[in-house]
C-alpha cells in the first residue's frame, strides 16, 4: 500500500508513536509518505536547523517527510494554540495536494481534531479513503485540561468532531472507553477499531541503575518514585505534591519528576514555598535515554486527574513503563488502572488523593524487593507479548487494507454493468 500519514507532530518533536507507526508500516513493505508541520513541540520554538518556508522535504529513517508551515507555540494561551492548530490544518489543506504523492490511503492521527478538515479535503482530491487516528478525545480534552472553559466553544468541536466522523471510511481509537465514548455519539460500531498503542520493546527495556547518573540526578540511597513526562494541568501532579508533604516523616521515600511543560513552573513555585526536599525535578530527556533513567527508580508513578475523559484515556507511558521493568503506581482510575493491575505490572489507587497516593506509596515501599521485582517483571512480560510494535502495527495495516478492500468491493464491477469510476489511486 501506499500510505500518507498526516500528523501535525513527528520527530524531532517527542512523537516516537507516530514514527514508530510510519516506521513499522514501511518495515511491513507499505511505501510511506508523511506530511507534516515544522518542529517546535513542546517549547513552541521552531527547532534549530529548521526554517519556516513553504515546503521543507527531508528523508528520516527511510522515509520522506514532507513539513508546511504552522505558527510555532505550545502556550497556555488558547488563542495561541488555536492559532498553532488552525493554521497546520490551513497549510495542510492548501498546499498539501500540491505536494503530496499519489498514494492509495490517509492515515490521520489526531489530536488535534483540526486535521479532520485536511484529512477530508485530500481524501477527496486524492480519490481515497482516509482513517482517523484518535488519541484524546476532543472536547472532552480542551474542557478536561483547562484550556477551552466556553459551552459554545466546545459545542462547535464536538459538532466538527461527528463531521469528521462521519466522513472517516474508519476510526481507530487506543482503548476501549474512547470506543463506548463513540459510539454513545452515535459513530457505528463497524467503523470502529480498537487497538492499543505499543511500546518499543528495544528502546524500554530494564537497565542497570547507572552510578554516575543516579549520583548526578540525586536518587542515590533514596527509594524513588519516578513520574516521566508532560508535567501539564491534566497531570494534576499538584496532588502528588501534596503526597510527598505526607511523606516526610519517611526521608528515605522522594519523588522525582523528569519532563516539562506547561504547569513545571507552578509545580516548582508549590515544593519551593512548602520548603519539601523529597522532591527532585529532572529536565526532558529523549526517548532513546529515558530507560536509563527508569532504572534509577524503584517504582514509576502514574498521574491523571480525576475525570471522565482520563478514565478512558492510556498514555503511551503506561506501556513505556511496563517495557522498563519497573513495578507501577496507577494513580488513576479506569482503563489505565485495568491495563496496569490485570498483568500484575503494579498497584494502582484513586487519583487526586494524596493521602491514597501516599499511602500506596507506602505499601510499595514496604514490600520486599523480591515482589516489587515480581511486579516489574510482569509488566515487562506483557510488553513483549501484547503490546509490541510489530503485532500492534501489523492490526494497523490490517485495518487500512480492509478498508480499501471494501472500498474496491463496493466499485466492483458486476455482469453486465458499466465500469466504474475508481475512486482511488491505482
Amino acid at each position: 500500500m501506499r500510505i500518507l500519514l498526516l500528523s501535525q507532530w513527528y520527530p524531532p518533536e517527542p512523537q516516537k508513536v507516530v514514527s514508530d507507526l510510519a516506521e513499522g508500516l514501511r518495515d511491513q513493505g507499505h511505501t510511506v509518505t508523511v506530511l507534516t508541520g515544522f518542529p517546535n513541540y513542546p517549547s513552541g520554538k521552531i527547532y534549530p536547523g529548521y526554517r519556516r518556508r513553504f515546503r521543507h522535504v527531508e528523508e528520516m529513517n527511510g522515509l520522506r517527510i514532507i513539513r508546511v508551515p504552522l505558527f510555532p507555540d505550545h502556550s497556555r494561551s488558547a488563542v495561541k494554540r488555536s492559532l498553532n492548530y488552525i493554521s497546520f490544518a490551513v497549510s495542510c489543506t492548501l498546499l498539501g495536494p500540491w505536494f503530496v504523492p499519489r498514494v492509495d490511503v490517509v492515515y490521520v492521527v489526531h489530536p488535534p481534531v483540526t486535521v479532520g478538515l485536511p484529512a477530508w479535503i485530500l481524501s477527496k482530491r486524492l480519490g481515497v479513503p482516509f482513517v482517523y487516528e484518535i488519541q484524546d478525545m476532543w472536547p472532552e480534552t480542551l474542557s478536561a485540561t483547562g484550556m477551552v472553559s466556553s459551552r459554545n466553544v466546545l459545542s462547535i468541536v464536538g459538532t466538527f468532531a461527528k463531521w469528521v466522523y462521519r466522513r472517516a471510511a474508519a476510526i481507530r481509537v487506543i482503548s476501549p472507553g474512547f470506543r463506548d465514548n463513540l459510539i454513545a455519539k452515535g459513530v457505528p460500531l463497524s467503523k470502529i477499531h480498537v487497538i492499543s498503542n505499543w511500546v518499543d520493546t528495544e528502546c524500554y527495556r530494564p537497565e542497570k541503575a547507572n552510578r554516575e547518573m543516579a549520583e548526578r540526578t540525586g536518587t542515590v540511597g533514596k527509594f524513588n518514585v519516578m513520574f516521566a513526562g508532560g508535567i501539564g494541568l491534566a497531570q494534576g501532579l499538584e496532588h502528588v505534591v501534596d503526597a510527598a508533604a505526607k511523606l516526610r516523616d519517611t526521608p528515605i521515600i522522594q519523588f522525582v519528576f523528569v519532563g516539562d511543560g506547561t504547569a513545571l513552573d507552578q509545580l516548582k513555585a508549590k515544593v519551593e514555598t512548602e520548603g519539601l526536599t523529597n522532591i527532585k525535578f529532572v529536565e526532558r530527556k529523549p526517548a532513546s535515554e529515558m530507560s536509563k533513567y527508569y532504572a534509577l527508580a524503584d517504582v514509576l508513578l502514574i498521574h491523571l486527574r480525576d475525570d471522565p475523559l482520563f478514565r478512558i484515556t492510556i498514555p503511551h507511558k503506561t506501556f513505556a513503563y511496563l517495557a522498563s521493568g519497573k513495578p507501577i503506581l496507577a494513580a488513576v482510575e479506569g482503563d489505565v488502572a485495568d491495563v496496569v493491575t490485570a498483568v500484575g505490572g503494579g498497584i494502582s489507587c484513586p487519583p487526586c488523593n494524596p493521602s491514597e497516593i501516599a499511602s500506596s506509596v507506602r505499601r510499595l515501599f514496604e514490600m520486599t524487593e523480591a515482589k516489587r521485582q515480581d511486579l516489574g517483571q510482569s509488566g515487562r512480560l506483557a510488553a513483549v507479548n501484547q503490546y509490541s510494535r510489530e503485532q500492534l502495527v501489523r492490526q494497523i495495516s490490517d485495518m487500512l487494507r480492509g478498508v480499501i478492500e471494501q472500498l474496491d468491493a463496493e466499485y466492483k464491477v458486476l455482469p453486465g454493468s458499466i465500469q466504474a469510476p475508481t475512486k482511488r489511486a491505482a
